[in-house]
C-alpha cells in the first residue's frame, strides 16, 4: 500500500505561502526593512531587500521545528523545544499577518515603535533558536540505565537491566574493534545474526538518537555484518 499523496500538501501550502511572504514583506516595509547595497564598493550594483529576512527566517523555522517535533526517534529534549518553538513560531506568524493587514487597513505609513522593536528582533531569535534545535538534535546523552556499565577488562560485555539477571549483549556477533558500546548492538541482535542491517529509522526509534549518530551506527552495524 502507497503512502499518502502529497500533492494536496502543494494546493493547501501554495496560496498560503504566498500571503504569508506578502504580509511579512509588507509589514517589513512598515517596520523599516528595505532595499540595501550588501557589499558597497566592491559590488555596488548588489541589491537586496531586507524585508524577506521575515518569512524566509520565521517560516522556515517553524517548518524546521515541526518536522523535528514530529519525527520519530527524535531526542525528547530536542523534541520537546522543538514541540514549543513550533506552536510558538506558528502563533507569532499568525500575529504577523494581523498586525499588518490591520495597518494596511488603516493606510498606516509606518508600525508603531513597540511593532518595529519585536519585529527587528525576529531574525536574530530565529537564528538564536535554529542553532538551539540543531544543538539539541546532534545531542545524544546516554543513561547508564540505558547503556549499562562495561565491565573493566571484559569481553563481549553486558548490559544491565532491572530484571533478575543480565542480558547478553549480541552474542552472536564479535565487538571487539568496531568501535560500538554493546548497547547499540544490541536491540539489533537477531539482525545482525542474519547478516541484516537495520535501517536509519529503527535504529533512530531504538536508541533515540538523530541523524548523523544513527548513520554512523548502522555503518558499523554493516561493518559487523561483513566480519567473517
Amino acid at each position: 500500500m502507497s503512502g499518502p499523496r502529497r500533492w494536496p500538501l502543494l494546493l493547501i501550502a501554495a496560496p498560503a505561502a504566498v500571503a504569508v511572504w506578502s504580509g511579512w514583506v509588507g509589514l517589513g516595509g512598515l517596520c523599516g526593512f528595505g532595499v540595501i547595497h550588501p557589499l558597497p564598493g566592491i559590488w555596488d550594483a548588489l541589491r537586496l531587500n531586507t524585508a524577506i529576512t521575515l518569512p524566509v527566517g520565521v517560516e522556515a523555522y517553524g517548518a524546521y521545528a515541526l518536522g523535528a517535533w514530529l519525527t520519530p526517534g527524535t531526542p525528547e529534549r530536542a523534541r520537546g523545544f522543538a514541540r514549543r518553538s513550533a506552536i510558538g513560531a506558528l502563533v507569532l506568524g499568525m500575529l504577523g499577518q494581523v498586525v499588518y493587514h490591520l495597518l494596511a487597513a488603516a493606510h498606516a505609513a509606518r508600525a508603531p515603535w513597540p511593532v518595529v522593536v519585536l519585529v527587528s528582533c525576529l531574525p536574530v531569535v530565529t537564528l538564536g533558536f535554529g542553532a538551539a534545535l540543531t544543538h539539541l538534535l546532534r545531542a545524544e546523552p546516554v543513561s547508564d540505565h540505558a547503556v549499562g556499565k562495561m565491565p573493566p577488562g571484559g569481553e563481549n560485555p553486558t548490559v544491565q537491566s532491572d530484571g533478575p539477571a543480565a542480558v547478553p549483549a549480541v552474542p552472536a556477533v564479535h565487538l571487539n574493534g568496531s568501535g560500538l558500546h554493546p548497547a547499540e548492538a544490541e536491540p539489533f541482535a537477531d539482525e545482525l545474526a542474519r547478516g541484516e542491517v537495520p535501517s536509519i529509522r529503527r535504529i533512530r526509534a531504538e536508541l533515540h538518537v538523530g541523524q548523523p549518530k544513527a548513520q554512523e551506527i548502522q555503518a558499523r552495524l554493516s561493518a559487523l555484518t561483513r566480519t567473517p
